[in-house]
């Protein structure tokens, strides 16, 4: 983590406000929203999304875009503030996060709105942080920019890994292995 001094929480989140509608403002805003809610056939993590309690992706996609935009205006005014791009990797909830991937693989539409809005879109998976934690830095920041954040998706680390231990169960009763990073599942008739 990143030795930088934290930006003040209100200026966080003013700054986040200001990079959220400018990029919902920005001309191409409709086309990167339409690819991002399109990426949902590659949608297939198993620890991700799923930890989503009765997680639907035709009910839960545009809230959760919603979301992952927020997170990503909140990692910009930090960075804005601190040009330090591993203070800007603050603590995201791992459904969040999940979505900001669908969101970073429309890589030129981003790039191109950031560019306009003059914000720096952070993400590194190596330094990102997923132990997303109510009353911690980002929860203040999102707190003071939008309110409190819907806690469906914003679910406290602890939850979450209560949550994976759930579904590693459930995935290893069928066959698969680590999550899903794995499987012992053989497919009869398969073209060699």
């Amino acid at each position: 983590m990143s030795q930088v001094k934290m930006p003040a929480v209100e200026a966080v989140a003013d700054a986040a406000q200001r990079i959220l509608n400018d990029i919902k403002t920005d001309r191409e805003f409709a086309a990167f929203r339409a690819a991002s809610l399109e990426y949902s056939e590659d949608w297939q993590c198993f620890t991700g999304f799923p930890v989503v309690e009765r997680w639907s992706l035709e009910a839960d996609a545009k809230p959760l875009f919603e979301e992952g935009l927020r997170a990503l205006a909140l990692k910009a005014a930090v960075y804005d503030a601190t040009n330090d791009d591993q203070a800007a990797e603050i603590a995201i909830a791992v459904p969040v996060d999940e979505m900001t991937h669908a969101m970073l693989a429309q890589a030129q539409l981003l790039t191109r709105i950031a560019a306009r809005v003059g914000a720096v879109i952070i993400h590194q998976t190596d330094q990102e942080h997923t132990d997303f934690r109510v009353g911690g830095y980002a929860h203040d920041c999102y707190r003071a920019a939008w309110g409190e954040p819907p806690v469906r998706y914003w679910l406290d680390h602890e939850e979450v890994v209560r949550r994976r231990d759930v579904l590693a169960g459930l995935y290893a009763s069928i066959g698969m292995g680590r999550s899903g990073r794995e499987h012992s599942i053989t497919f009869a008739g398969a073209a060699a």
